[in-house]
């Protein structure tokens, strides 16, 4: 799955490079300051992908001893440096914005720079939509990340054609650096976002209310039985999925008929993700007082 993975990294890769010529030609010959925005955003596209894929190799590796649950929570790294990236060329683009507001000019060879910018965008948009559906299929923030971020950028690039078209039609060229600015806000919220979910992550944020809820079922359904369970925790690290439990069985039963159990149930909440899961279940009697000290994730200690 990882050499899969980084193949879409290389495809971001390639893709930023062949827009980020595109657009800053299309800079070039117009003079544009939309244009020069929607270049410099292309510039972090490349550094973020090169980081993403830099990430995605070092998540790879497996535990060892001093990483014993892994490396997967580098990719969490790989987002919240590019929305760092994307937020320092937000400013990059404001400042550059508002020089040209102060003293607007005209812009040069507008419809050979139209069409090299809408072919940039017809670029991100494909390789956009394959990151992005493959991100989440794979579990992987970073691929998503990246995809969602190029999707930004083809967001970003139909707005400011339109405002470079608006410009050639009424040549009112201070269109040009508020369509600029505007473009540079919108960046901003996505490198928010994405260091928003980065963090998150770091902070061993548990997986969606829904799978939670499909495993409460599953667990659930041995009530019958006189098996029941508590401290259900879960984490999301990256690709891989940590699941935790106490598993309470029948207080006759022996270690072997618990473990047994416990290796079928761990086994079956494993195939119910798409993704690398570690689940650990703990197992104790269920008519033991002693058995419900450890519900939360502190010990009740007896005093």
């Amino acid at each position: 799955m990882r050499n899969k993975l980084n193949r879409y990294m290389y495809l971001s890769i390639g893709a930023a490079i062949s827009t980020i010529l595109l657009k800053f030609y299309a800079y070039y010959i117009t003079g544009s300051v939309g244009f020069f925005s929607d270049a410099l955003e292309s510039l972090v596209n490349l550094a973020g992908a090169v980081i993403a894929l830099v990430m995605l190799v070092i998540s790879a590796k497996p535990a060892d001893g001093s990483h014993n649950f892994g490396h997967t929570k580098a990719e969490y790294f790989s987002s919240t440096i590019e929305g760092a990236l994307i937020i320092i060329a937000a400013v990059s683009i404001i400042w550059s914005a508002i020089t040209r507001l102060i003293h607007p000019k005209p812009l040069d060879n507008l419809n050979i720079g139209l069409l090299f910018s809408v072919a940039a965008s017809l670029i991100n948009l494909v390789v956009a939509l394959i990151l992005i559906k493959n991100g989440k299929k794979n579990n992987s923030i970073a691929v998503e990340a990246d995809g969602k971020h190029l999707m930004t950028d083809v967001i970003t690039s139909a707005g400011v054609i339109i405002a470079i078209v608006i410009v050639k039609f009424t040549n009112i060229y201070i269109l040009d650096p508020i369509i600029a600015i505007i473009v540079a806000i919108n960046i901003i919220y996505t490198g928010y976002q994405l260091i928003n979910k980065s963090v998150s992550g770091l902070m061993d944020a548990s997986i969606s209310d829904e799978e939670i809820h499909k495993i409460s079922s599953y667990l659930d359904s041995f009530k019958d039985q006189n098996i029941s369970y508590h401290s259900l925790m879960t984490r999301q690290a990256g690709q891989r999925i940590f699941i935790s439990l106490h598993l309470l069985v029948p207080n006759f039963w022996t270690i072997k008929e618990a473990h047994d159990f416990a290796e079928e149930l761990e086994q079956n909440i494993e195939k119910m993700f798409n993704t690398p899961v570690t689940v650990s279940t703990h197992i104790e009697p269920n008519d033991d007082p002693m058995s419900f000290n450890d519900i939360k994730i502190d010990r009740k200690v007896k005093k």
